[in-house]
């Protein structure tokens, strides 16, 4: 029989498969660094593009909290020149009731009766005056109930002077306005 020696050639086929084994393993650890690599710069871009985007909102949501603080001032100033019209509307709407209420008063007044002071408050007068005569203070109260703009007239003084050449009473009388605009059956 031949003698033939087979080691060396397995030698060579073991070394030759572990040199190939390294190849491959290196490669893989090369192919596995870079898609890790890979993978972690793109991850880097999608966090620095959301970071990016971040800050724009916040640039953003910035100048809308601006803008929304201009609105509330805007809309304050809004309500206030709101209410300014009312005010001025219904100082308009009471003008002509002044008016009538002083015509309202002369009609209401009878011969030998007199106004001396006049003050109103709201829908409240106070009236002070002199009469020749307290049945013409009496009358005058009947002719304010009997008003259409005029109601509850009530005296709270009278008091008789007898030192001039005619003898006075010294009145001081409250009476209230009548309010058109919380009643539905009122002229104006």
């Amino acid at each position: 029989m031949a003698r033939i020696n087979l080691l060396p050639w397995r030698e060579e086929l073991r070394a030759e498969r572990k040199r190939q084994f390294t190849g491959v393993l290196g490669l893989a650890v090369v192919v596995g660094l870079l898609v890790s690599l890979l993978v972690h710069m793109s991850f880097e871009s999608k966090i620095s593009s959301q970071q990016s985007r971040n800050s724009y909102l916040k640039t953003e949501i910035t100048k809308l909290d601006t803008k929304i603080k201009e609105i509330a001032k805007l809309e304050k100033q809004r309500e206030e020149l709101l209410n300014r019209m009312q005010i001025v509307q219904s100082l308009q709407q009471s003008r002509p009731m002044v008016v009538r209420l002083f015509d309202e008063l002369v009609r209401q007044i009878p011969t030998g009766l007199y106004l001396t002071e006049f003050s109103r408050k709201d829908l409240k007068l106070s009236l002070q005056g002199k009469s020749e005569s307290t049945p013409r203070i009496s009358a005058f109260m009947r002719n304010i109930e009997s008003s259409q703009w005029l109601e509850r007239p009530d005296v709270s003084g009278i008091k008789a002077d007898k030192k001039g050449s005619i003898p006075t009473t010294t009145f001081t009388m409250s009476a209230k306005q009548k309010d058109f605009k919380n009643s539905s059956g009122g002229k104006q």
